[in-house]
């Protein structure tokens, strides 16, 4: 997993596993709202018809809702801890 090549600054890469691909489909659709993304790609995710989906999001393109929420909840400098990351 280390070795995984990281999202460009803004980007953020998602994975949904559901039980349907509708479901999945349903969640991706939700992301894409609310932010600028790559064509999701899906695979299926065990028995029963489950679907694992990934797509990237760009957080740097985000439809109005998206980016008044984050306009709001972004941390501070202050508030930031290093004990967070990793």
């Amino acid at each position: 997993m280390d070795d995984e090549p990281l999202p460009s600054g803004g980007h953020a890469d998602v994975r949904i596993v559901a039980a349907t691909p509708d479901v999945a489909r349903r969640v991706a659709q939700v992301l894409r709202c609310c932010f600028a993304s790559t064509e999701q790609r899906s695979y299926p995710a065990g028995r029963g018809g489950a679907t694992r989906l990934y797509l990237t999001i760009d957080t740097t393109h985000a439809a109005q809702p998206a980016r008044s929420w984050l306009a709001s909840t972004e941390p501070s400098f202050d508030d930031h801890d290093p004990a967070d990351e990793g």
